[in-house]
């Protein structure tokens, strides 16, 4: 696909994540890119839940930039979404039995899915947070059985995609935006880059 009208300014983008939904959504979007996996423990970053997505995003962000080999006048993104169930954040589970206690949790109310988002060119840095509530319908054991058993509820924070089966059938309403559930909050991001644009 052919970049953008609109990106033709930017600098070459380099995402920072390992994440496929990510850079489909950065290609949906009419971007070009490459990859560039940042190596960061997450379990040494402490933040509030409320900040810590864009806290990991800037951290993320910051030791790519530093370990790329050629870093200079290159445009760096990274992002990281965490889900927050009654101010419990819920990680990626560690097996099935873990991702099937979550979405029983989840399919009781409304959580909060926060993405972070950091954008770094040499010294410049712009890091945002975008927020979105999320309501479940009450799921069925036979629902949560297909859904951990068919898809890959492992690699996602909260054990499930929006865009996958479960996002389908069982998400009630939403308050904010979709992309972001996904992993990359596409409308915010896409003015943050016009701002690197005009810079």
């Amino acid at each position: 696909m052919a970049i953008a009208p609109v990106y033709r300014a930017l600098p070459h983008l380099v995402l920072a994540s390992a994440s496929p939904r990510r850079a489909q959504l950065l290609q949906d979007m009419g971007l070009t890119f490459e990859v560039f996996i940042p190596q960061v423990d997450e379990r040494t970053i402490v933040a509030p839940n409320h900040d810590l997505a864009q806290v990991l995003a800037q951290s993320k962000c910051r030791n790519a930039q530093a370990t790329h080999p050629e870093s200079s006048d290159k445009l760096f993104l990274a992002a990281d979404t965490i889900v927050v169930l009654d101010g419990e954040r819920l990680d990626k589970p560690t097996d099935a039995h873990e991702a099937k206690t979550y979405l029983r949790r989840l399919a009781e109310g409304i959580h909060e899915v926060y993405t972070g988002v950091a954008l770094r060119c040499n010294s410049n840095e712009f890091v945002f947070q975008s927020l979105t509530r999320v309501l479940f319908s009450q799921l069925s054991e036979e629902e949560i059985d297909y859904y951990v058993t068919t898809f890959a509820p492992l690699d996602k924070a909260g054990a499930y995609g929006i865009q996958e089966w479960i996002g389908l059938v069982g998400i009630k309403q939403i308050e904010g935006s979709y992309t972001n559930v996904m992993g990359l909050p596409t409308e915010a991001l896409h003015r943050a880059l016009l701002s690197f644009v005009q810079r």
